[in-house]
């Protein structure tokens, strides 16, 4: 038994193409009304975190302005932003939020450059060269003339950022101070770390040390693995901290050698 082909009546087939029509006028109109009304000229702009201008925007049709291009061309500008939002606000306003990178370390070249934790670096502004962070050494070789604003991929800045992640994620290791990491070379790579403030008070620093603390050195591979082991060794060590000269976590079996023995 044949199947009846279901069709529609060719008035009904013409009215939808009328209202189909008709909606697509209205919208070209509405559309035309918004792109040309003085109402929707842009006439103020609101910058935050910058203080670059774009003043350029003002008497433009909101609606007209393409964010994703002022995006683009204003992130070029700014090497030290991960991202610049624009955001319209109806009817009339544009705010432009320049976010920052988050320096997580310095790198240490001919000057010092702040990296962020994807590995891009940028110039250090204000705070970020004074503040607290460790200092990235070893990579002057690797990578010659740094650009603000470009990620490097490389194995040794893959370490130093991985160093770095894990080393703040370790509660046994919060109260330490992750002062410098040296990746000269992957397998020799270490880090330096200052004792908290609670153990220098209660031990005598050594003298002939720049920094009350000890080296770490930990070579390539399992990261996470290796800070987990000094955080144990560490907790075990306790009023010995200050006398600590190095721990080598390279091998099988840690090795933890004192400023008192030859």
């Amino acid at each position: 038994m044949k199947k009846k082909k279901f069709k529609l009546p060719l008035m009904i087939i013409f009215i939808l193409v009328i209202i189909l029509l008709a909606f697509s006028i209205l919208l070209g109109y509405i559309w035309k009304v918004l792109t040309t009304s003085e109402f929707f000229a842009v006439k103020q702009v609101i910058v935050r975190q910058s203080g670059e201008s774009f003043e350029y925007l003002k008497g433009k049709n909101i609606f007209d302005l393409n964010l994703n291009i002022e995006s683009s061309r204003a992130l070029l500008n700014c090497p030290d932003c991960r991202k610049v939002r624009f955001l319209r606000i109806l009817p009339n306003c544009v705010i432009v939020d320049f976010l920052k990178r988050k320096p997580v370390a310095l790198a240490k070249f001919y000057k010092k450059y702040a990296i962020d934790q994807q590995g891009v670096f940028f110039s250090p502004v204000g705070t970020a060269e004074e503040a607290d962070l460790p200092v990235i050494y070893g990579l002057e070789t690797k990578i010659f003339g740094p650009k603000p604003g470009v990620r490097y991929k490389r194995p040794e800045i893959d370490l130093a950022l991985s160093i770095i992640k894990e080393f703040k994620s370790n509660s046994t290791l919060r109260s330490f101070v992750l002062k410098k990491i040296d990746v000269t070379n992957l397998q020799g790579a270490g880090l330096f770390v200052l004792l908290p403030n609670q153990a220098v008070n209660y031990i005598k620093p050594v003298p002939q040390l720049g920094w009350v603390g000890f080296e770490v050195r930990i070579g390539e591979g399992s990261v996470k693995q290796k800070l987990m082991i000094l955080g144990g060794l560490l907790m075990q060590a306790n009023k010995e901290l200050a006398n600590i000269k190095y721990i080598d976590l390279r091998f099988k079996e840690p090795v933890i050698k004192l400023n008192n023995v030859k």
